[in-house]
């Protein structure tokens, strides 16, 4: 009979080194396919819902709704997210925050009650019109999709954090359909490295996710932008401005959420929630088209269908509704939003521009869509995912060329003139914590102990007979883990032990008083990464580990040696 367990435990050992291509791709593919069936299943299910209750039976047409309807559908929407969380007994943490700190702090390890938390209550928000996006909830099922994959088939932590950034990636090419934009955004904002055994795996995990949605969607993109182009270079000053204006929003809608995530932190979940409700439907009454994710009215305004009132109160409701409604609790995606906002303020400033000089300026969607792509970089000071993002939305590689200035100068003027850093590292340290992201951590965590450890080890007693001895030095190992109380207590070489027989007559022979270089040890899990062996020996002052792995429910067994300078020679 066929015995699962030892290729399972070659593929861990394998893993664990960060050259594991062919074998980090294949758990890639298998993360895209569920990253990208989770994601399209939110999305569905958000859809039907809406299609279902809306009067033009449209996805996302909330301005369709009579004024009392737009106020009171996310008040009792508010309301019920927070009575849900009430009601368990728990308010767990979900969203991109969430999984930025479960890969600083817990190697990559999220929950699955938290992503349940996640896809429940962001669905709630995103039916009931609150002024959220659906790329958050789509990081964080994708994350956890390849999270719990990983630690199902329990490898190491290195390999988990690839299929997380994998399970992301697959997650917003199947929100979006924009697959590159996937890869760079898992790259640039969540994991904030490049590697080849990184970046493929991902890369296969966002195409598998696409194709998924294109099935279910189609090969449509999320926007649909009529052809343009810039039509000269004297647009350039125009473009300028753009991106001085939109830095200016990303780094207010930046302050506020800071701001509303630290009020009314005391109060209990449903009292914020429901307040945030309260906010998203006054705001609603005057502008509707806050409500949801707005992709309707970002199409609208590549068509030109608003004026300059319309836009610019698009522009500042939206960016007060969507941090009072985040910042209060309602679960749901800080990034959709700035698309929004960043396309009606440069389509505002089109409109401006137009009238000014109707000759020389560009077409209003132009405008427009560079303000999309300026305001999402600066917001998240990802300025590569920003501009794949805009050539895979508009299909239009054209518009790169003017993008990448407004891009530019807006996270200049967000992060030089205002000081604002990337909103999610921003509320991470809100909380507390900190994304440590130094290339020395970030190489180490690329490969797990098991690649790096010492195979070629014996254990041994304290007190040992010769003939036992002889018989484990026969298997000519390097190292000889010393144990009492059947536990590894210290180690010396190998050699150290040969001599001494050579040396002693003593039969038995005690192995803690033979002439040798003795040295303190300590273990470290089979999962975990180098970066957590080296924080072992930091903490311990210890100068070797041994591996340990679990092998049943009570049971461990040794499975290798790490010094220190195994540790050192691997990113030396």
């Amino acid at each position: 009979m066929f015995n699962l367990k030892i290729p399972l435990e070659n593929l861990r050992i394998r893993v664990a080194s960060a050259e594991a291509l062919l074998q980090l791709s294949l758990l890639g593919l298998l993360t895209g396919l569920l990253a990208g069936g989770v994601t399209v299943a939110f999305r569905l299910a958000v859809d039907m819902d809406q299609i279902a209750f809306l009067p033009s039976h449209r996805v996302d047409d909330f301005e369709s709704l009579g004024w009392l309807d737009r106020l009171l559908l996310p008040v009792v929407g508010g309301l019920g997210i927070g009575l849900l969380q009430e009601l368990a007994h728990t308010y767990r943490a979900v969203g991109v925050v969430h999984v930025l700190e479960r890969i600083a702090y817990y190697q990559g390890r999220l929950p699955w009650r938290n992503t349940l938390q996640q896809f429940v209550t962001a669905a709630l928000s995103l039916i009931c019109g609150h002024s959220v996006g659906r790329e958050g909830p789509s990081v964080h099922l994708g994350a956890a999709s390849g999270s719990l994959l990983g630690q199902w088939l329990e490898l190491p932590n290195n390999a988990l954090r690839t299929l997380v950034a994998c399970g992301i990636a697959a997650a917003i090419a199947a929100s979006f359909n924009t697959p590159l934009a996937g890869v760079i955004f898992s790259m640039e904002v969540i994991m904030m490295q490049y590697h080849l055994a990184g970046v493929a795996p991902i890369i296969l995990a966002a195409v598998v996710g696409a194709a998924i949605a294109w099935v279910v969607f189609g090969p449509s993109t999320a926007f649909f932008v009529p052809p343009t182009e810039m039509h000269s270079l004297l647009d350039f000053p125009y473009l300028i401005l753009i991106g001085f204006v939109v830095g200016i929003l990303a780094a207010a809608y930046n302050w506020l959420m800071g701001f509303f995530s630290g009020l009314g932190g005391h109060r209990p979940v449903w009292q914020r929630c429901t307040a945030a409700g309260l906010v998203v439907g006054f705001c609603s009454i005057p502008v509707p088209e806050i409500m949801g994710l707005g992709y309707d009215t970002v199409n609208a305004i590549f068509l030109g269908q608003f004026g300059l009132g319309a836009l610019v109160a698009i522009t500042v409701v939206k960016l007060l509704a969507t941090t009072a409604c985040v910042g209060l609790g309602i679960p749901g995606g800080l990034i959709g939003p700035t698309l929004v906002i960043g396309t009606a303020a440069g389509g505002a400033l089109g409109v401006i521009g137009t009238a000014l000089l109707p000759q020389e300026a560009s077409p209003i969607a132009l405008y427009a869509i560079v303000g999309m792509a300026a305001m999402m970089s600066a917001t998240l000071q990802a300025p590569l995912a920003a501009l794949m993002a805009l050539v895979e939305l508009t299909a239009n590689p054209h518009i790169l060329f003017p993008g990448m200035l407004a891009v530019v100068v807006a996270n200049l003027v967000a992060r030089e003139v205002f000081g604002q850093e990337a909103l999610f590292l921003m509320l991470l340290r809100a909380r507390g914590l900190d994304y440590h992201y130094a290339p020395l951590s970030l190489r180490l965590r690329q490969a797990g102990v098991a690649s790096v450890m010492e195979r070629h080890f014996v254990e041994l007693p304290v007190v040992v007979d010769r003939e036992t001895a002889l018989r484990a030095l026969a298997q000519n190992p390097r190292w000889v883990l010393i144990k009492r109380d059947f536990q590894p207590r210290s180690v010396v070489q190998a050699a150290d032990v040969a001599r001494a027989l050579n040396d002693e007559k003593d039969d038995p022979l005690n192995l803690m008083e033979i002439p040798a270089a003795r040295e303190d040890i300590r273990p470290v899990p089979f999962y975990a990464t180098l970066q957590e062996a080296l924080a072992i020996l930091d903490s311990s002052q210890a100068k070797m580990l041994y591996v340990e792995q679990r092998i049943g429910p009570t049971s461990l067994r040794t499975c290798g040696v790490l010094s220190r300078q195994d540790i050192e020679s691997y990113y030396g």
